[in-house]
């Protein structure tokens, strides 16, 4: 059996799924075309299209964004002291992880301001057109409001495993830990201590519980979605799994995701 044979087991409508790695996609599930609301998993390529301008230099990392004190930096990590849906401010820059989907709009119209380009068109020339997205958009806040299919994502996800958009070093930084030892509420999954986060990639670290599986490497990264989506990356195994549903996250997925992880891992890591 293949490992995402397991979905077919899933409460969902409509799923699907890819798992990728240094020689491409090796296991795919339903319609790899098919267009999801991607929810939270948007913070990736939004991340993604940050650090393209980073590297352009049309922003930088440690410029002022946000309230007062607060940096691209501070955006990107969740730790500008925003609010979850709103710019209203809960903490001073840097002392505390709050997880910020309005954090992610004033970094994208950060990023506007900037280029004097509409964000929703620099994130498809910085990313979704160089690796072939042709099914990707970004139709709303940039928190939280892209589409896209299995296809697109495997390609996205071929690019974190092998950078060609953005320099190594940049990926790198991106996957490390910023602003340490912060705790906060990792959603749908409570308080952590440490609630670790890299420059827009939330990092897997010793976290429990936790929407991968046992076997993912402390190192896996990625992001999942409120609309019943995830993009993990595990270096360590040098595998990527994407999955979309039209189900809502809920407490259906929190014991399948980590099973359906570990089905992965251990079939292809032998």
């Amino acid at each position: 059996m293949h490992s995402l044979d397991l979905i077919a087991g899933w409460p969902v409508e409509n799923a699907s799924a890819t798992v990728v790695s240094d020689s491409g996609v090796v296991d795919r599930y339903g319609d790899l075309d098919r267009v999801y609301e991607l929810a939270s998993v948007t913070k990736l390529l939004v991340a993604y299209a940050a650090l393209v301008a980073i590297e352009e230099e049309a922003i930088a990392l440690d410029q002022p964004a946000g309230p007062e004190g607060s940096t691209v930096r501070h955006l990107l990590a969740h730790t500008s002291g925003l609010a979850f849906a709103d710019q209203q401010v809960q903490a001073k820059p840097g002392t505390r992880r709050i997880y910020s989907s309005a954090g992610f709009e004033v970094l994208a119209d950060t990023i506007a301001a900037e280029t004097g380009i509409a964000f929703e068109n620099y994130l498809a020339e910085a990313v979704f057109h160089p690796l072939g997205m042709t099914n990707s958009v970004l139709g709303g806040p940039a928190g939280h409001g892209a589409r896209s299919s299995a296809n697109d994502l495997s390609a996205f996800a071929a690019e974190l495993l092998d950078p060609q958009l953005l320099a190594a070093d940049t990926v790198n930084s991106a996957v490390t830990v910023q602003f340490e030892g912060l705790a906060g509420v990792l959603p749908g999954y409570g308080s952590q201590k440490p609630n670790d986060w890299g420059l827009g990639f939330e990092l897997r670290d010793s976290k429990s519980p936790h929407w991968t599986g046992l076997r993912n490497s402390t190192r896996t990264f990625g992001h999942f979605g409120q609309s019943g989506t995830f993009l993990w990356v595990d270096p360590d195994a040098r595998l990527a799994t994407v999955v979309l549903t039209d189900m809502a996250f809920g407490e259906w997925a929190k014991p399948l995701w980590p099973e359906l992880s570990d089905e992965i891992i251990g079939n292809n890591t032998r």
